[in-house]
């Protein structure tokens, strides 16, 4: 089994974070790709929505 690439490893935790991951996918990440991997997309992910979501409200309250 080959290592997951950066298209597959945005996909499923994309799919993990709005709740969509299928169970065989998740199997598969667990087999094949690293922890650390999927734990530094995940944060960069969260980084990236809390930024956007401040960004978001800053707009909408003109502030």
């Amino acid at each position: 089994m080959s290592k997951p690439t950066i298209a597959q490893v945005v996909k499923s935790v994309l799919a993990a974070f709005i709740g969509v991951q299928s169970d065989n996918n998740r199997k598969n990440d667990f087999e094949q790709g690293s922890l650390s991997t999927y734990v530094i997309a995940g944060i960069i992910f969260t980084v990236v929505f809390v930024a956007g979501i401040i960004f978001l409200v800053s707009v909408v309250t003109g502030k």
